[in-house]
């Protein structure tokens, strides 16, 4: 007889009920994306940090790491929106290839940089906006292709295993660079980079044709708009990304990281253990929501728990800018990389949730355009925070830029509530078990 649980459940159904959902990865096309896409970020997230640390290098100042997310921010709008409407109009599989190289040969270029010993910061960031133009069009064609690769039943559950392997690399990632960056340089991670990439492009040269759906062949600026006229008309969606938008800019303190790691937590100018620490720890609590993500399909009050997600993020980085501002000892490190971790989980949760809701609106007709919008705000978001994070450390410091920015995303949180009560009614109802399906009316 089974072992049995308190509340009669056997434990084996509750661990179903608990861990990820695997069954996406029986599609050959989605496992290997997936197991290749491991490589890719671990690569990614080298680069991820050596950027900014470089730039810091070179300067010496957080507002310069600061600007960087200016550099980044102006491509990510222009080419995210741009290649949104590409996927809707393109073959997706091309489209994923031709960006997957300019990716490498960008990676390419960091790696050239960085080996001569050219330290100019403005090459620097026009490497850094020239990378984000290929991230922008790459990033919402990939996300447009599974719901052409797999059942709508499995999409929650494939979102899921792709955050956690992002998450992963983004732990894995910045820890190796951290140890890494003093004993081969920042030349050789650039170079690591551009090696990883093959990986995807190998699992991008595997996946069948995958031509537009819609009767559209132009990706001009009025099918852009004609994607935002879309997105006005799904006000439940329209909150999701303005939701997204007050917790980054306001609450996300990553270009601090630098100058944290060597002025408050004593770490070397070229990197070292606690510079890596800082950039893993988000992810930490994010793979650890991944791993035990199979309750969230059975969230109903989908727009109230996003809204509780975010105000939970705002503490967590009020704890952090707190913690920093404490002490500089070891003890205050750990509490600081807590509080990180708690807003990585709750920012997984969230982040699961907002995707969910997309996928259940969008038609594949539109749904590059929708993605490409969704880049823009999930990549874009944090780069007008890390301006916003550089040039206030600069006026206030560390500590109160970061413990400023997570008070401001709780009041934003309750601005958002007020404005856009329809979104904190939003809900699903249960069809079978463990499955949703957005109600016809989900204000009803």
């Amino acid at each position: 007889m089974a072992r049995r649980p308190l509340d009669g459940r056997p434990v084996a159904a509750l661990k179903r009920g608990l861990l990820a959902d695997v069954t996406p990865l029986r599609n050959a096309d989605f496992r290997r994306l997936w197991t290749t896409n491991i490589v890719t970020v671990i690569g990614g997230q080298l680069s991820l940090v050596a950027v900014p640390q470089q730039i810091f290098e070179i300067t010496d100042n957080s507002g310069y790491v600061g600007l960087a997310g200016l550099f980044a921010l102006v491509p990510l709008i222009l080419f995210g929106l741009w290649g949104g409407a590409l996927a809707d109009v393109m073959d997706r599989r091309k489209l994923m290839m031709i960006t997957s190289v300019g990716l490498g040969v960008t990676s390419l270029g960091f790696w050239a940089q960085a080996a001569a010993g050219v330290n100019n910061v403005w090459l620097l960031l026009g490497l850094l906006s020239v990378q984000q133009a290929f991230f922008a069009i790459n990033q919402p064609t990939r996300s447009a292709i599974l719901p052409r690769l797999l059942p709508g039943h499995q999409l929650a559950a494939a979102n899921s295993l792709s955050m956690t392997v992002f998450q992963f690399g983004a732990i894995a990632g910045p820890v190796l660079a951290g140890i890494l960056i003093p004993v081969i340089g920042l030349e050789y991670l650039y170079l690591i980079d551009s090696i990883a990439l093959l990986a995807t492009l190998w699992a991008v040269l595997r996946l069948p044709a995958l031509p537009p759906t819609g009767s559209s062949r132009r990706a001009g600026l009025r099918e852009v708009l004609d994607g935002f006229r879309y997105l006005a008309g799904q006000r439940i969606l329209l909150a999701s990304f303005v939701v997204d938008i007050v917790a980054m800019v306001f609450g996300m303190p990553r270009a601090l990281f630098p100058q944290i790691a060597h002025e408050t937590f004593d770490g070397p100018t070229e990197g070292g253990v606690a510079l890596g620490l800082l950039f893993a720890a988000m992810s930490v609590g994010a793979v650890i929501g991944g791993v035990f993500s199979g309750w969230l399909p059975r969230i109903r009050r989908q727009g109230l728990a996003v809204v509780a997600c975010i105000v939970a993020w705002g503490l967590a980085m009020l704890g952090f800018g707190v913690a920093i501002g404490s002490g500089s000892g070891s003890v205050a490190l750990w509490i600081a990389l807590a509080f990180l971790a708690i807003g990585g989980g709750v920012d997984m949760i969230s982040a699961a949730l907002r995707m969910t809701m997309l996928q259940q609106v969008a038609t594949d007709e539109v749904r590059g355009r929708l993605q490409g919008v969704f880049t823009v705000v999930v990549a874009g978001g944090p780069r007008i925070g890390d301006l916003a994070h550089g040039v206030a450390a600069a006026s206030v410091g560390t500590a109160v830029a970061a413990a400023g920015g997570g008070i401001l995303v709780v009041a934003g949180m309750v601005v958002c509530a007020v404005a856009f009560p329809a979104f904190v009614r939003y809900q699903v109802r249960t069809r079978v078990r463990g499955a949703n399906l957005a109600d016809d009316d989900p204000l009803a």
